[in-house]
């Protein structure tokens, strides 16, 4: 989420009609809970320690069966806008539940590195290299004290999933500014970085290299002029389908939604995929159901199985935001993402064997 914008925590915390909850009292909620079989939305999501999962701006990946999720670790209060540990990691095999496997990426203590403690480290992707046998990630950085100045995309690999991964470098990818982001490898082994560029004004689809550590030099600039970013990206029968949301600081908006027959485009945007209403807050198809879409995540073993990933960001107290995951339902020439407080994998239709 892009936070050169001038809104406040308190401002997008009544926006939202959100409020915190005592960090105690949340505990003994989740330890009290059993193993889950579905998914609840905007709810306290346990991890197996019984403490609500930290994992904001985050991406999934899965390898050898099980999938990993990934994302930025919170602390509460306005500090929340900075790194003060790094990168979260959480292991599954069911989706529903969650092991907590550490700190996959941890910030440095040397003033002199770019991913120094309260930098800005948002929106990490992983994603692993056949090739090379590594596992890469991806993120926005800011540097410390610059505000959102720098716009740069950092990397860094590990040998596991879990990590710990290594940093290695930032820098302004094709020397164009890169804020939020996400990765996408295809079906032939090329990965590509899509990201906010140009203030925001564009997105920016870049193939990587080889080794998925540096731009290839081939990029496309799309979306020219409207202020998109949390872009997630799927692929489906041959096509390519695409999400955002506005420009808007904290404060939620519209998603928007895209559909291409490469991923080189031509990229034409479609209408708000979302549905319903989340009784939470009362906000709808108009504010995405107070979230933003961080990931689309395709699940192995159903059938054009795709759920979009939402933060349903809670400014106030940042390390008790709130997760919001939808199954996609392709019609016609796009698909539509309806609200449900509660549902399952039963949904979706396993693959024919």
């Amino acid at each position: 989420m892009n936070r050169t914008l001038a809104f406040g925590w308190a401002l997008a915390a009544a926006a939202v009609g959100l409020v915190g909850i005592n960090g105690l009292a949340a505990e003994q909620a989740l330890q009290a809970g059993g193993p889950r079989r579905a998914f609840e939305n905007g709810k306290l999501w346990p991890d197996n320690n019984g403490v609500h999962i930290n994992a904001h701006g985050g991406g999934l990946l899965f390898r050898g069966g099980v999938y990993y999720w990934y994302g930025e670790h919170k602390i509460g209060g306005k500090a929340g806008n900075t790194a003060h540990v790094g990168v979260h990691v959480y292991s599954s095999r069911d989706l529903y539940n969650w092991k907590d496997e550490g700190i996959a990426l941890r910030v440095s203590d040397d003033p002199a590195s770019d991913i120094t403690k309260e930098c800005v480290l948002e929106r990490p992707k992983v994603i692993y290299n056949a090739k090379t046998g590594k596992y890469v990630m991806w993120f926005h950085l800011e540097l410390k004290g610059q505000g959102y100045k720098a716009a740069r995309s950092g990397v860094a690999v590990a040998d596991a999933p879990t990590g710990p991964f290594t940093f290695l470098k930032s820098f302004r990818p094709d020397n164009a500014m890169a804020r939020d982001q996400t990765l996408f490898v295809d079906d032939d082994g090329k990965a590509y970085h899509l990201y906010a560029s140009e203030d925001n004004k564009t997105l920016h689809i870049a193939q990587l290299s080889d080794d998925y550590l540096a731009p290839s030099g081939r990029f496309i600039r799309v979306f020219e002029g409207r202020l998109m970013e949390a872009p997630a990206i799927c692929k489906r029968n041959g096509t390519y389908y695409f999400i955002a949301s506005g420009c808007t600081g904290w404060a939620p908006n519209a998603a928007r939604s895209a559909v291409a027959p490469s991923i080189w485009g031509p990229w034409r945007e479609l209408d708000n995929p979302c549905r319903g209403v989340n009784p939470e807050n009362r906000l709808g198809p108009e504010k995405t159901f107070g979230g933003q879409s961080t990931y689309i995540l395709p699940v192995q073993g159903k059938r054009d199985a795709f759920i979009a990933l939402f933060d349903l960001w809670r400014p106030d107290d940042a390390i008790d935001g709130r997760y919001i995951w939808l199954p996609l339902r392709f019609e016609g020439e796009g698909f539509t993402i309806t609200w449900a407080d509660t549902w399952d994998m039963s949904v979706f239709e396993p693959v024919s064997r």
